[in-house]
């Protein structure tokens, strides 16, 4: 009997050691194994490698509290999952507080001070219809904040925790707001890093449009970046300063040294943001004259693009799947003009479905008179599409007469044959000089002066980037005599948001960052809803199967386990 004691307590000594052993281990040693399909635990690897050199803590505050359905209780779970993520790899530099922001209010004087102060900051409220039991119809109206506050070197960014899109089920918004997380939170702890913010410059000199219509684009640019006007036709160079600029809807054409100017930013890293309208076209004068014809606005970029890998034709695209309204007047009731808003198939709005970061899972983008864009064969040069038409599409060549008595008769869907026709795509790669073997020899001699300090350069000395779209308007915004300007992107006809600024600001952000981040928008996570016929039919069933059975087998095992011990030394004995 002796002998039995010793051995287990030798047994015990051993099982206590090597619990001790991998405690210290673990200490020190961290691995995790995810083993879900989509790896929606999962950090991409240049947030690992972001995080992974912070200095400074980051403070996270939650507003995403207080009493939440299932939904909104698995998106705040969510985000604390991605914070823990952040925080492993951080080093523990992520301290995160769940705070609800309207605790310790009573009066509705208290409420409305406390979401005056939480807005100014960027923390915007949502109301969300709350259920009163299962066997209640009735709904109450619940305000609550799905944001999070992001304090790190002395800044602080907010974070919206919700992210919509057309078309999707409640469920499904807040699944896609999930997948979204780790991408929106990298952000916000990069803009706190930077020492300073990346320089933008807007194009002028060639007609491109700088007023009304271009307002909210470059407002909200304006907040994120170093925003800034340059004329082409004055300045000597385009500024090494400025990260990116943008050349939107020029109206006259650009002379050579315009384009060398342009080319010779392109060569030394330059990225370009090109909306190129190929065609002339005017809605004011068509609701004049109801018919106009549309031709060659002649800008001489014709030579650069191509060069680069891309070429803007002298087309329009038409899309009868998917195209925006505009309104017209089909007759008169009662002395009255009867006015109908009509698909229109020359203001197409592109959905990708490219998995690139700056267009995946995106809502349409809307265009306005459209050019399809092709690419030039050039194995250096990395293209990608990010947006094209539907699969019920085509493209008519200039001249075009078009005319607003067509919107009267039905667009044969027969002649809607072709299928995404490319609107907008992105150039990557070192790019070579337009003016290659072009340059006088008298006026290389007098850029390699070193008090110029400006050499020529004949290929770009390291890789850039370009988007080209086939469309001006993409970056417009609409307006109003009594709203003013509208937000890029809203349709106030249909009333409807298409996503023209998100793109835009993706593409900035895409051009003017190196990091990779942009990487975690391509992050899926697939919605697995359960059946809730099933779960209220067979709920007593699984009741049963998950809390009764496992403690019935566990009485059976240690039933059985007690029985053979007992047999076993009863027998010795």
């Amino acid at each position: 009997m002796k002998k039995l004691k010793g051995t287990h307590i030798i047994r015990f000594a051993i099982l206590a050691a090597i619990l001790l052993a991998v405690n210290i281990l673990a200490t020190y040693v961290h691995k995790r194994f995810d083993l879900t399909k989509e790896k929606r635990f999962s950090l991409s690897e240049p947030t690992k490698k972001f995080v992974g050199k912070m200095d400074e803590i980051a403070n996270v505050t939650i507003f995403l509290q207080g009493n939440l359905n299932a939904d909104w209780q698995r998106l705040q779970n969510r985000t604390i999952e991605t914070l823990n993520e952040f925080n492993e790899y951080s080093g523990g530099k992520i301290q995160y507080t769940i705070v609800n922001p309207m605790e310790g209010t009573t009066t509705p004087k208290e409420k409305e001070e406390a979401m005056k102060e939480l807005s100014q900051r960027g923390v915007l409220p949502v109301r969300d219809q709350v259920q009163q039991s299962e066997d209640d119809l009735g709904f109450s109206e619940k305000v609550i904040f799905p944001y999070a506050l992001v304090a790190h070197n002395g800044k602080e960014f907010p974070v919206s925790l919700i992210e919509n899109r057309g078309g999707m089920q409640p469920n499904e918004v807040l699944n896609y707001s999930s997948s979204l997380l780790e991408y929106k939170f990298a952000q916000a702890i990069q803009k706190s890093n930077l020492a300073d913010q990346p320089s933008i410059a807007y194009t002028v000199g060639n007609g491109q449009p700088l007023g009304v219509k271009t307002l909210d684009m470059l407002s909200t640019l304006n907040k994120m970046y170093h925003l800034d006007t340059i004329d082409l036709n004055e300045n000597i160079e385009v500024p090494k300063i400025f990260d990116a600029i943008i050349i939107t809807s020029p109206k006259s054409g650009f002379d050579e040294k315009v384009k060398f100017k342009i080319d010779q930013y392109v060569m030394n890293g330059g990225r370009v943001l090109w909306l190129i309208d190929r065609l002339n076209t005017s809605m004011d004068k068509l609701k004049e004259t109801g018919t106009y014809l549309a031709s060659d606005l002649t800008t001489n970029l014709d030579d650069i693009l191509f060069k680069y890998g891309a070429r803007i034709n002298l087309n329009l695209v038409e899309d009868v799947q998917q195209n925006a309204p505009i309104p017209i007047t089909v007759g008169s009731i009662g002395g009255k003009p009867d006015i109908r808003y009509v698909p229109w198939v020359y203001f197409p709005f592109a959905i990708s479905t490219s998995d690139h970061p700056i267009v995946h899972n995106m809502n349409g983008v809307l265009f306005q008179f459209a050019n399809s864009i092709d690419t030039i064969a050039n194995p250096e040069i990395k293209k990608t599409v990010l947006l094209h038409s539907s699969s019920a599409s085509r493209t008519v060549s200039a001249p075009i007469r078009i005319s607003l008595s067509d919107l009267k008769f039905e667009p044969n869907p027969s002649l809607f044959r072709d299928k995404n026709i490319p609107m907008a795509v992105l150039l990557e790669g070192k790019f070579k000089s337009n003016f290659a073997n072009r340059l006088a020899p008298k006026f290389l001699k007098t850029l390699e002066d070193p008090s110029i300090d400006n050499p020529f350069l004949a290929e770009g000395i390291k890789k850039s980037k370009q988007i080209v779209i086939g469309n001006g308007a993409v970056f417009y915004n609409d307006f109003t005599e009594r709203t003013g300007p509208l937000q890029c992107g809203f349709w106030k006809f249909n009333r409807e948001y298409y996503a023209n600024k998100a793109f835009l600001l993706n593409c900035i952000e895409y051009l003017v960052d190196d990091s990779g981040l942009m990487k975690a928008r391509s992050k899926d996570l697939v919605f697995r809803p359960l059946d809730d016929k099933r779960i209220k039919n067979e709920k007593v069933k699984w009741q049963f199967v998950n809390i009764a059975l496992p403690i019935v087998i566990t009485i059976l095992f240690g039933g059985v386990f007690l029985y053979f011990r007992r047999k076993k030394y009863t027998g010795k004995g």
